[in-house]
């Protein structure tokens, strides 16, 4: 074949009109490989997991992991990431001192693919990424803990939150806020904001909501009593 054949058949091709089933044949081939990212990269994480609780992979920006991180900022010791994702969250947290910085995540690939940043960054031994459920990691050791889970799962995940973590522990959400918490702190805006929770602030929130809930039903008693 003549050395000039490909560069020819390759100019014929950008200048010939695709027509109809040119553009069909492209649009089956694109959706085909969507498909197989779906099936080999992020289904696999959700097949034993109900459709409520199930998250679709939405890497962090760098201003959300910018973010996260600022609100930890004055803080130590080990870091927890729930649904850590391609890991780089946890692999930010170990650069800033978080020791150990460990993240879990339910789909193997996703955790094969955490693995490979942290090596390719040169911290592969310093991090861990454990393929774990969530819903069964015992939290009552962390004292520092992010999430970026979709608002279905926080509602859910707020009540283990609320029965594990100790008073001095603070919990950062990216992406979605908790929908029952009250923030002490505020980064960012739009999609890349992250909200601050302690946990000592919403314990007592909650005691404050039950005891004016006490003293507002015992009004309502003495009216009825007195009419």
């Amino acid at each position: 074949m003549d050395d000039d054949a490909p560069n020819e058949a390759l100019a014929e091709f950008k200048t010939k009109p695709l027509g109809g089933w040119g553009v069909a044949q492209i649009a089956v081939g694109t959706g085909l490989t969507v498909y197989a990212v779906w099936v080999g990269i992020l289904q696999p994480g959700f097949r034993k997991v109900p459709l409520r609780l199930q998250v679709p992979y939405i890497p962090a920006s760098k201003a959300q992991v910018d973010h996260v991180m600022s609100l930890f900022k004055g803080r130590k010791g080990a870091l927890v990431d729930l649904g850590s994702g391609d890991g780089r969250i946890v692999l930010e947290a170990h650069r800033q001192g978080f020791t150990p910085a460990v993240g879990y995540e339910l789909n193997p690939w996703l955790v094969r693919l955490a693995n490979f940043h942290a090596w390719r960054a040169g911290h592969r031994d310093a991090v861990s990424y454990r393929r774990e459920d969530l819903w069964k990691v015992d939290l009552t050791e962390c004292k520092n803990i992010t999430v970026f889970l979709a608002p279905s799962v926080l509602s859910l995940l707020q009540k283990k939150l609320e029965n594990e973590l100790s008073d001095d522990a603070l919990v950062v959400a990216g992406r979605f806020p908790f929908p029952e918490w009250t923030p002490c702190r505020i980064e960012g805006h739009g999609v890349d904001r992250a909200w601050a929770y302690s946990m000592q602030a919403q314990r007592q929130l909650k005691k404050n909501d039950k005891l004016m809930e006490s003293s507002l039903n015992n009004e309502l008693t003495k009216e009825k009593g007195s009419t």
